[in-house]
């Protein structure tokens, strides 16, 4: 069953259970995270954590808790759940205080979910999904997960409206990723994906994904690159938590390679799988 948890009480995730003055709901102050479940253990717990806690250093955000603390409620929301394949979301604010931009010295708030996993389309992964290319309009520091993913919304809707599976993001010439998506390109066999620089998000997928490669053999640059790039490219593939690997086969209606997923794709993919 689906679970919730706010700072310390089990709840229904349905529940109404946050005032109007957290500070999560008013400004979007706080940080968060996704982890996947695979047979009752959460993958790649120990990045996730680094990332979290990371990005509550950056916005200044004192957790009051371990990551040990926190990884003992996650496993006990999962047993509680009694989910075996589930999705855990986990969000950091600033706490509960009369509207105000200063920050209150105040707790800071600690809420989860556990939900059953949302299965994606198989078809995308067998076949390979459609992007579109959009202007990166969000702020300088995406390497930070915070809770303000209005322009991520608004470039994913957009691709959505197109046709499209995902957005994948251009400043100023350059791509940087998906709007909920790490990106890689496959060129003369060498695996190319944007640098881990405060412009994206640095994916827990996107490190697998490269130590992979390593184990495999296969040569990675991580560069900046055009749109040119990805039109050029033999291969392109999306990686994030909730849909791990998927190949990316047209982008602005234009075909990729052969069309269909590439083989450095599967052979990454299926090396991945074995992980989970």
């Amino acid at each position: 069953m689906s679970i919730g948890y706010l700072n310390g009480k089990i709840i229904n995730p349905g529940d109404p259970v946050l005032p109007i003055d957290e500070r999560g709901h008013q400004f979007g102050d706080g940080v968060y995270e996704y982890i996947r479940v695979y047979g009752g253990r959460a993958f790649m717990m120990k990045e996730h954590m680094e990332r979290f806690f990371k990005s509550a250093e950056a916005i200044k955000l004192n957790l009051s808790h371990t990551p040990e603390e926190i990884q003992a409620i996650v496993d006990d929301l999962i047993e509680r759940s009694g989910l075996s394949d589930c999705d855990v979301y986990m969000q950091a604010t600033r706490g509960i205080a009369p509207r105000n931009h200063l920050f209150p010295n105040v707790p800071a708030s600690i809420s989860m979910t556990v939900k059953p996993f949302r299965a994606m389309d198989e078809t995308l992964r067998e076949q390979g999904a459609k992007v579109k290319l959009l202007p990166d309009e969000r702020w300088q520091n995406c390497w930070i997960k915070t809770l303000n993913l209005l322009p991520n919304l608004l470039a994913k809707q957009e691709a959505f409206e197109a046709g499209a599976f995902e957005a994948v993001l251009v400043r100023d010439g350059i791509v940087t990723e998906g709007s909920s998506s790490n990106i890689f390109l496959v060129k003369d066999g060498t695996l190319v994906t944007p640098p881990a620089t405060k412009h994206i998000l640095h994916g827990i997928t996107r490190i697998a994904v490269l130590d992979i490669a390593a184990e495999l053999g296969i040569s990675v640059e991580e560069k900046e690159f055009a749109p040119e790039a990805v039109f050029e490219a033999e291969e392109v593939f999306l990686t994030s938590t909730g849909i791990e690997i998927v190949p990316v086969t047209s982008a602005d209606d234009q075909v990729i390679g052969s069309g269909k997923p590439g083989a450095v794709t599967k052979k990454i993919y299926e090396a991945f799988m074995k992980r989970v």
